[in-house]
């Protein structure tokens, strides 16, 4: 009984055993390869499977998912012979498990060791210059050449970036000396730009100056002008007034102008800068004459618009009496 007992649970281990082998499950962006007594024979997507046994067992199993490779360090010699040391970063993404697992060795050195090989003739074929500053075109350039290698061995490229490109230290510091030039160039010239243009705002502003200036002189002169031909206008109405008046037979029309040009000339004579010695007449007998005739002018006023009486008897100036004075001087 005992052995027919131990008989019996190796059997039924030796049968679990076995259906637990032919039992397969996929995990989701996985892909297991069958092989069939060392054939392929087909794919094993994500789910739960079941193989034959002692027939088929799993032969490899391929990440499907998207994976970064890095490119290792390299230096490379560029087309103006310029050392200067580049790495960068794959993402690949296995497309055919089958050709990946059976067309290549070790699909990631493969991939790698392409790249490299790549990038150094990309690099190489650039001066120093274009490859700091064009590095999108040596990307796309990589990505169209490994993609179209890397294609029958089933995987995808998604893209390749250079991670970092680092030039000799002289270089390095040569192009430190020569951006910091560039950007003392670039400060002078807007410098003197800024000044130009402080320099014709400047005379812009002095020519409208000018301008408005001259404007100004031009519309003083034109009142200036206007003025004096206002006066002279008033002046002729005053004269025509006056010589009308000394037509009429009034003498105190003479006597009125007279004494306003003696007056204008005596204040002239007293506004002199120069002159600081006024000589005056001691004969003041005819200014006051004067005086008194545009008092009695300015009291007929009135009566002269009114119109002058009929009979108005013209009286003849007083002659003059008492001894002459000698002028004195003020």
């Amino acid at each position: 009984m005992n052995i027919e007992l131990a008989v019996a649970v190796a059997f039924l281990a030796l049968a679990l055993m076995i259906v637990l082998g032919a039992i397969k499950i996929v995990p989701q962006g996985r892909e297991y390869t069958v092989e069939r007594f060392g054939r392929y024979t087909r794919t094993l997507k994500p789910g739960i499977t079941f193989l034959t046994p002692f027939v088929e067992g799993v032969g490899r199993r391929i990440n499907m998912m998207e994976q970064v490779l890095e490119v290792p360090r390299q230096e490379v010699i560029t087309k103006d012979n310029v050392m200067v040391q580049v790495d960068g970063i794959v993402f690949i993404q296995v497309m055919d498990a089958a050709a990946a697992a059976y067309r290549v060795d070790n699909l990631h050195n493969a991939i790698a060791q392409l790249a490299m090989t790549n990038l150094r003739t990309v690099v190489g074929s650039m001066e120093l210059d274009e490859v700091l500053s064009q590095r999108d075109h040596i990307n796309s350039r990589l990505l169209d050449v490994i993609d179209q290698a890397t294609g029958p061995w089933g995987v995808k490229l998604a893209r390749i970036e250079i991670k970092d490109l680092q030039p000799p230290p002289d270089i390095t510091d040569a192009m430190a000396r020569q951006m910091k030039a560039e950007r003392e160039r670039r400060a002078v010239i807007t410098e003197a730009d800024g000044e130009k243009q402080a320099a014709v705002t400047r005379a812009e502003g002095l020519k409208q100056a000018a301008i408005l200036q001259a404007e100004g002189r031009r519309e003083a002169a034109y009142r200036d002008a206007e003025a004096r031909e206002r006066a002279a206008q008033a002046e002729a109405k005053a004269t025509e007034l006056v010589s009308n008046a000394i037509a009429a037979g009034d003498v105190n029309a003479i006597n009125y102008f007279v004494a306003q040009k003696y007056v204008e000339a005596f204040a002239k004579l007293a506004e002199s800068p120069q002159q600081r010695t006024v000589i005056v007449p001691a004969d003041m007998a005819s200014l006051v004459g004067a005086i008194s005739g545009v008092s009695e002018l300015l009291k007929s006023a009135p009566a002269t618009v009114a119109g002058p009486p009929p009979s108005a008897p013209r009286r003849s100036p007083a002659p003059r009496t008492g001894p002459a004075v000698p002028p004195s001087e003020v």
